[in-house]
């Protein structure tokens, strides 16, 4: 058993990333009040962006054009997800419908543009290569585990994870963003512009999300193909299994990573390559629904979560 996980944490902690850092942009968006369910289609719209700027570049520039790729993928992201914003906060739409539309619109649109403009709807790139860190790959158990083979997305995906706990946590803007999430008349009585920090924190879940979509181009995909393989729904699962909580989260999307890794590369470990392949392929969407069932009760979200906002109102 210890030799088949040495096999698959590669490929697991590969996957778990873009769920984690996507499962942190829905988390900046619910605990400011505002359900984001469209995680699924910003992470296509950041990954569509990311190949477009990768695949121009990639002929004239070297290494840094992934990382261009990166920021394009966030600022598209950050930019597509003011529809929903604008929708849920200044029209007070159903925040879950429009959402909805953000996940249909996306993939159609991408495509179309991606057809449009290069000829295909497929766009394929060179993506980031694997490396071992040194020293650190070398210590017992838990080198193998997690510092041989990473993408330097790896680490940056971990920083984001510490200074979001410390802006949620420890600031000012952290302090301000839960409580428009929680009890937003009394935010707004002591002076704080609800509707401002709404659209900063869904902004920041688009940011988030696009960089998502474009880890996985830039890593383990290598194509965008207008879809993203359901990993928005799958973070949103482990936004709500992980309490909102951002430590949570990366407990969840560590345990959803490496439950649905087992699937996907079971035909590199002798011991998985013997259980049916029907049941791997289930495996991980049994696992997801068990872990909400079972933690449905004790979800505890926050309170305005979903619920519309109007100055002067209560």
């Amino acid at each position: 058993m210890w030799v088949v996980v040495q096999q698959i944490a590669p490929y697991a902690v590969a996957y778990t990333i873009p769920l984690l850092i996507t499962a942190l942009g829905g988390l900046y968006s619910e605990r400011s009040g505002v359900v984001n369910i469209g995680l699924e289609g910003l992470m296509v719209v950041g990954s569509f962006a990311g190949a477009l700027t990768i695949a121009t570049l990639q002929g004239t520039m070297h290494g840094e054009v992934l990382w261009l790729g990166l920021l394009a993928a966030m600022a598209a992201g950050a930019l597509f997800s003011f529809l929903h914003a604008f929708a849920s906060i200044s029209l007070n739409a159903n925040q879950v419908i429009s959402g909805t539309a953000i996940n249909m619109i996306a993939g159609a649109l991408t495509v179309f543009v991606g057809r449009n403009l290069t000829g295909s709807g497929n766009i394929q790139i060179v993506g980031f290569t694997r490396f071992s860190v040194p020293g650190l790959s070398d210590v017992p158990v838990v080198g193998k585990l997690f510092f041989t083979n990473t993408y330097p997305t790896t680490w940056l995906v971990l920083l984001i994870l510490l200074i979001s706990y410390y802006v949620l946590y420890k600031t000012v803007f952290g302090l301000r963003l839960r409580a428009c999430g929680e009890h937003p008349h009394a935010a707004d009585a002591a002076g704080i512009n609800v509707y401002r920090i709404r659209y900063l924190a869904v902004a920041i879940s688009g940011a988030m999300s696009g960089l998502g979509g474009a880890i996985i181009l830039t890593t383990y995909s290598g194509e965008f193909n207008g879809t993203v393989f359901g990993l928005g729904f799958l973070a949103l699962a482990a936004l709500i299994f992980g309490q909102w909580k951002p430590l949570g989260i990366l407990g969840a999307t560590v345990f959803f990573g490496f439950a649905s890794t087992v699937a996907n590369v079971a035909q590199v470990s002798p011991v998985l390559a013997q259980i049916p392949g029907l049941i791997l392929k289930i495996f991980p969407y049994v696992i997801t629904l068990l872990a909400l069932v079972l933690f449905s009760k004790s979800s505890q979200p926050p309170r305005a979560s979903g619920e519309p906002f109007e100055h002067g109102k209560r």
